[in-house]
């Protein structure tokens, strides 16, 4: 009987127990929301648990940013932007693979497509990109586009440039 008792503490306990911090494999955008998981406004002590410390540190942002990878030297994974200690932006990098938008909207998606998809309807142009924005709420969600085609997304403060 006493065995039984530990087995099933030891289970519960094992149960209990959060699942590992790290970059999900099949991240979500959730427009004027969040962006694998990440919402605007989170501390960076949120950011770490919800995806580790396993993490690089751009040098030249502007803002203190923080590339989250799926491994050494992969260039696939989120990037999150802090003013004033809180989440300002996140963005994709590199079309992570099995990352999606409302409605399944996947990368390669035709700019068509994602107009009709998602509602957003104003363009801006970032160098060799484009962005396509909607506004709602204090939120600005961004799907940046690249030759014609869905390449990543973004979420920001609303009415903050997309461009990076």
């Amino acid at each position: 009987m006493r065995q039984s008792l530990v087995v099933t503490a030891v289970t519960a306990l094992a149960l209990a127990v959060p699942a590992a911090a790290g970059l999900p494999k099949r991240g979500v955008l959730v427009p004027g929301r969040s962006l694998g998981g990440i919402r605007l406004g989170e501390s960076p002590r949120a950011v770490r648990a919800a995806l580790g410390t396993f993490y690089g540190t751009c040098r030249d942002c502007r803002r203190r940013t923080w590339y989250f990878t799926f491994g050494s030297f992969d260039r696939h994974g989120l990037a999150v932007e802090f003013a004033q200690s809180r989440v300002s932006g996140v963005y994709t990098l590199w079309r992570p693979a099995g990352w999606h938008g409302p409605h399944k909207l996947g990368f390669g998606t035709s700019v068509l497509a994602v107009h009709r998809l998602t509602g957003a309807s104003r363009t801006i142009r970032c160098g060799d990109y484009d962005a396509l924005v909607h506004d709602s709420g204090s939120a600005r969600t961004a799907y940046y586009l690249l030759e014609g085609r869905l390449w990543g997304f973004g979420l920001f403060g609303r009415g903050t440039s997309p461009c990076r």
